[in-house]
């Protein structure tokens, strides 16, 4: 069987295009430097909401990760438009559960600070959901 040392990345995310929506650019780095280092393409990061809308409407990716605040404005049209696609995505957000509307209660949510793992596996199990959808 081969060993089981967790050192290596585990591959799922090779070739996975993440659009990454944030606005705190720390964060944003973080992300995309992580989700490299485990093979995904990252599309952004994106800091505002009209370039974000466009790069929705544009597609270029499989899953994306959306802030749910972009300076003073909310994401909700990005993740409408997204469930529309039937592009699974998942929200960055600092915002208690109660604070998500309704129709995005199943939506993957890592609250700020989030553990990367967590994050990372979250991400390799929608980009398993991306590829059997299209």
């Amino acid at each position: 069987m081969g060993s089981s040392k967790g050192s290596e990345p585990v591959s799922g995310l090779n070739g996975c295009r993440v659009l990454v929506v944030e606005d705190e650019y720390i964060l944003a780095d973080d992300l995309k430097k992580e989700l490299e280092v485990h093979g995904a393409k990252v599309v952004g990061p994106i800091s505002n909401l009209g370039a974000a809308q466009d790069q929705v409407s544009r597609d270029g990716f499989d899953v994306a990760v959306i802030d749910v605040k972009l300076g003073n404005q909310l994401a909700w049209s990005i993740a409408d438009e997204l469930m529309q696609g039937n592009i699974p995505f998942g929200f960055v957000t600092g915002y208690g559960a109660g604070s998500i509307p309704a129709r995005f209660r199943y939506i993957v949510r890592w609250e700020k600070p989030y553990e990367m793992s967590k994050f990372i596996e979250d991400i390799r199990m929608l980009c398993a959901v991306s590829k059997t959808s299209h």
